[in-house]
């Protein structure tokens, strides 16, 4: 083969490809046309949007505290003789109840000592008014005008012996108030939350012996959110009405520790100040007679027990309220107009976990779309699920279009 030959092929080959190119285009294949999709391209379900009065319930939580707590300590010194079997761990006992016994004979000695001082300075203030009544008399026998001066009449020793009969006094009445203290009494009904001491331990005043709290209140601590303040009439708003009547506020407390139990509890008082940890203002329930006789199957409430609490709010007049389960990111809603899917963005006013109080965005009458959406673009047609013709030429809830369908053309600038 020559050299002209093989510059001759690849010459040959570029324009027969030229020609066949030339050729598709002159004479193209023919195309079928599909009419444009003029149908619904999904079923979705509404509701309509319509406003009317609404009772606000907000959610708190917190832990079961006891409204009165103490520690006892004991006032005296010696050795413990004697603790009451109801001072353990979770112990009950009543007001009154002697809870422990310290040694009392040291006292029991020094109340009969206290006595014996007593009775002496009885004997020396009598004799210091005898000894008074005869200077008197001696003083006017002998004649003298006048009254007679104070030392003449041995008035300083009648009032130094007057002042030794109180100082006796309050001597015995320590030693009795001491010997009263070997008694560990319980100062109110309750329980023990911790026993710090037993029987033969000896202690000293002020020693600790044990943890105990009051069981005819307990007490929740509950923060309210900032944005639910306006929706509550606090317990210090009305504090200081002319009236001076306080209205309680009732209010439900849960825990599922055993079972789902629940308790009526009333919200009692406000905190004076934000929290600083927290920054969030904080209201008190109080729950009465929580350990009392169970009811209803419930169980006990404990110390230290985390419970939620639905605190009911203000009323709302003309109130528009949907569920959580209509809003997406929790800034706007889907609507159907005229047979098309719309986007509204909306604001907000309260929000619980099931309902949200909506500000703006929706008007009254507002078709609803109450079927999950998954990535849908405002603008597509749309049929409502029950109403005449709806499922025809529709598929399933978020189907694409099938083949010989169209989009319907969106609205610029609404796409999800």
């Amino acid at each position: 083969m020559t050299s002209l030959s093989k510059k001759l092929i690849p010459v040959a080959i570029f324009g027969a490809l030229i020609a066949i190119a030339m050729l598709i285009r002159m004479n193209p294949p023919d195309t079928q046309q599909r009419e444009p999709f003029a149908g619904p391209q999904m079923v979705v379900e509404t509701m309509p949007v319509e406003t009317g009065n609404y009772q606000v319930r907000l959610q708190s939580y917190g832990t079961v505290q006891p409204r009165t707590r103490s520690i006892l300590v004991a006032q005296v010194g010696g050795q413990i003789i004697s603790v009451n079997e109801n001072v353990r761990n979770g112990g009950f006992f009543e007001n009154g109840d002697v809870l422990a016994r310290i040694d009392p004979r040291d006292y029991e000695a020094d109340v009969r000592i206290s006595e014996a001082s007593l009775a002496d300075a009885r004997q020396a203030l009598a004799e210091a008014e005898a000894r008074t009544n005869q200077a008197r008399e001696d003083w006017e026998r002998l004649g003298n005008s006048g009254d007679a001066p104070d030392l003449v009449l041995r008035i300083p020793q009648l009032e130094a012996a007057k002042a030794r009969i109180s100082s006796a006094e309050s001597a015995l009445n320590k030693a009795k108030l001491d010997l009263e203290r070997t008694q560990i009494v319980a100062p109110f009904a309750g329980r023990v939350l911790r026993k710090l001491v037993d029987i033969g331990q000896v202690v000293s005043q002020n020693t600790q012996l044990a943890e105990i709290y009051a069981t005819d209140v307990v007490e929740i601590r509950l923060p309210l959110r900032n944005r639910d303040l306006g929706f509550i009439d606090l317990p210090e708003s009305f504090r200081f009405s002319e009236s001076r009547e306080v209205a309680d506020i009732d209010v439900t407390i849960r825990s599922d520790l055993i079972g789902d139990d629940s308790w009526n509890a009333r919200l009692v008082r406000t905190e004076g100040a934000i929290d600083e940890s927290a920054r969030q203002l904080h209201v008190i329930a109080q729950i009465d007679d929580p350990f009392g006789k169970p009811r209803d199957g419930r169980s006990p409430l404990k110390i230290g027990q985390y419970v939620t609490a639905e605190i009911p709010g203000v009323e709302l007049d003309n109130a528009l309220v949907i569920s959580n389960n209509t809003i997406y990111q929790g800034s706007y809603v889907y609507v159907v107009e005229d047979g098309l899917l719309r986007r509204k963005d909306i604001v907000i006013a309260w929000q619980n976990d099931v309902d949200a109080v909506i500000e703006s965005g929706l008007s009254n009458g507002d078709q609803l779309v109450t079927t999950p959406l998954g990535q849908v673009t405002s603008g597509i047609r749309v049929a409502i699920a029950g109403a005449e013709g709806a499922n025809r030429r529709a598929g399933a809830p978020g189907r694409p279009p099938a083949d010989g369908e169209k989009m319907g053309k969106p609205e610029e600038g609404t796409a999800q």
